[in-house]
């Protein structure tokens, strides 16, 4: 015999039926990578690609900081759109209809209750943004109660302004009728404020802003200084009494000439409470690197903070705050960290249908390959039945007929590729087909003669 031939006849028996595994474990593979993936999309979806964040008026603190979250999520591949807006009120308001999904709030906006109604969450807060009351320099108001009679703009109602400085007034006595209060945002303010139309601006917002550099250099306009301050922080609690220090703006021209005491409100990251965690967990991490260094009005590291905010913080945030980023994100892309972090759905579900499937399969496997086998004792059933069911006369002819018959069923049977755990199996039945071939001759003897 060929040697090559001989190779192929011992590659007949394998350590395992390759076919018959995935014929049995296909099945079972396909249906638990499809529950798996059903887990996958379901129980925790991919976070989404892209987020809007409401900001703030044209070039105020807000818009330039929406600037800086959009390129530092860029870097994960989100895109943040940057929707503009009067500000605090109108940023409540959209997030509470889903038109944004993360907003600036000013703090004393809302309150708790209010917020867990809306579905609002906290994801810290950011930065202090003092109320900046400007006027004209040849105004001689230097109190809040001499500010009757004046043009004062508060901006429009949409911002947290005009409600909080409603309150600074009353209580000073104040009532809105006592002054002309314009609506203005703050740039076309500015410019009427610098033309010399209105006596006065207030607005809220970080030492960031273009108009507070601006007005705090521009010669003719003062900066009123807020002497009952802690006052002001003790009778309303969202209120900070921050000190605007001596020479901040330019050392060298001396700018400001002397410390000015300021009112603060807190700025606060606030996002709809359905917002994916992968993302709150992003802002989040944004708002530390935008947010986390020294300021004019804060120190190292003290914000973003889970402080300083009426609106409940989120888990995600507040597990940041305490333990800082997840475990995987400090070595991985954000992407990757994020995929590996939700497989623990998949694990859940494999665990849950792997080890009953795993009982399942083995005896299905060793039924098939058997079943290969047991179809040919079904022949050799047959071909009793047709030896024990002829006519003497006709004997002889089917004897003849059966033993082709089964030549042909051991030929096909010696070609059978089969594992060696079940050669046993394979060499009972050739045992068995040569059992039914003496049968045969013996009955062809007896049937020659007559």
């Amino acid at each position: 015999m060929k040697p090559r031939r001989l190779i192929s006849r011992i590659r007949k028996f394998t350590q395992f039926s390759l076919r018959d595994l995935l014929a049995t474990a296909g099945p079972t593979i396909v249906l638990v990578a499809g529950l798996c993936a059903l887990a996958y999309v379901i129980v925790d979806p991919a976070p989404p690609r892209q987020v809007r964040l409401a900001t703030g008026q044209e070039n105020s603190a807000y818009e330039e900081f929406g600037k800086k979250y959009a390129a530092q999520l860029a870097k994960d591949n989100i895109k943040v759109t940057l929707v503009r807006s009067p500000g605090s009120q109108d940023n409540l308001q959209q997030l509470q209809e889903g038109k944004v999904d993360v907003a600036f709030v000013q703090s004393g906006s809302t309150n708790e209750a209010e917020a867990e109604r809306k579905g609002l969450v906290s994801l810290g807060s950011l930065f202090t943004e003092p109320v900046w009351l400007f006027l004209r320099e040849d105004v001689k108001a230097t109190q809040l109660t001499e500010l009757k009679g004046l043009k004062i703009n508060l901006g429009p109602e949409g911002t947290g302004v005009p409600k909080l400085f409603r309150q600074v007034l009353s209580l000073n006595g104040v009532g809105p009728a006592d002054l002309s209060i314009g609506a203005l945002e703050n740039t076309p303010a500015t410019v009427e404020l610098l033309a010399g139309r209105i006596d006065g601006l207030v607005f809220s917002s970080g030492p960031d802003a273009l108009l507070v550099q601006m007005l705090l250099q521009t010669p003719g306009i003062k900066l009123v200084n807020f002497d009952q301050a802690e006052a002001y922080a003790r009778r309303l609690p969202f209120l900070e009494h921050v000190v605007l220090p001596r020479g901040i703006v330019d050392l060298g021209r001396d700018l400001p000439p002397r410390d000015y005491h300021l009112i603060a409100p807190t700025a606060t990251l606030v996002a709809r409470s359905d917002l994916h965690p992968a993302l709150i967990e992003l802002f989040v991490q944004a708002a530390g690197e935008i947010h986390g260094g020294a300021g004019w009005f804060q120190r190292q590291g003290q914000f973003p903070s889970s402080q300083y905010t009426e609106i409940p913080v989120s888990r995600e945030a507040a597990k940041y705050y305490k333990d800082g980023p997840p475990l995987l994100q400090r070595y991985m892309p954000f992407w990757v960290a994020n995929l590996f972090d939700r497989l623990w759905v998949v694990v859940v579900a494999l665990a849950a249908l792997i080890l009953p499937f795993s009982k399942v399969v083995p005896p299905l496997y060793v039924w098939r390959i058997k079943s290969r086998l047991y179809r040919w004792y079904g022949q050799l059933r047959v071909v009793e039945q047709t030896l024990d069911e002829a006519a003497p006369e006709e004997r002889a002819a089917v004897c003849a007929s059966l033993l082709k018959r089964l030549d042909d069923i051991e030929e096909r049977v010696n070609h059978m590729s089969i594992p060696i755990a079940f050669a046993d199996n394979l060499y009972g039945l050739r045992s068995h087909i040569n059992f039914v071939r003496q049968r045969i001759n013996a009955a062809l003897k007896a049937a020659q003669p007559a």
